[in-house]
């Protein structure tokens, strides 16, 4: 059953099982999966994986001095909450030959909040200005 809400100027559709809004507290916790191979912020560097910063609209395998494998150099894809939401639920099966050894995160609320919570740093890492 879907239903509309209106709240305020604010529209949501919504229906049972959705993903309710993002929430990027919930994503700063949700990445201490990702933080023993990525980080992100005004001090971010590669690691095992790359840096996120300015991962919204970056082309994959594109952070320089990253050793990214071939596949995802090749992969054609442009990072935006899509792409991040189905390559991170399972990242082999998206990315074959990936060096990312991730069995994906499956629950779309951590991803949505995961997302909000990546996509608020500019490529240099800091908060983008709403």
């Amino acid at each position: 059953m879907m239903r509309t809400l209106s709240v305020g100027a604010i529209m949501l559709t919504v229906s049972a099982g959705a993903v309710s809004a993002q929430n990027v507290a919930d994503g700063e916790r949700d990445f201490a999966v990702c933080r023993a191979c990525h980080q992100v912020g005004d001090t971010a560097e590669n690691m095992l994986g790359p840096q996120l910063n300015g991962l919204d609209g970056r082309k994959a395998g594109s952070v320089a001095d990253y050793p990214y494998s071939e596949a995802m150099k090749n992969s054609g894809i442009t990072w935006n909450a899509a792409t991040f939401k189905e390559y991170i639920h399972d990242p082999q099966a998206i990315v074959k030959g990936t060096k990312m050894p991730f069995a994906g995160i499956k629950d779309d609320q951590k991803v949505a909040d995961l997302w909000a919570y990546i996509s608020q740093f500019d490529a240099d890492g800091a908060i983008k200005k709403k």
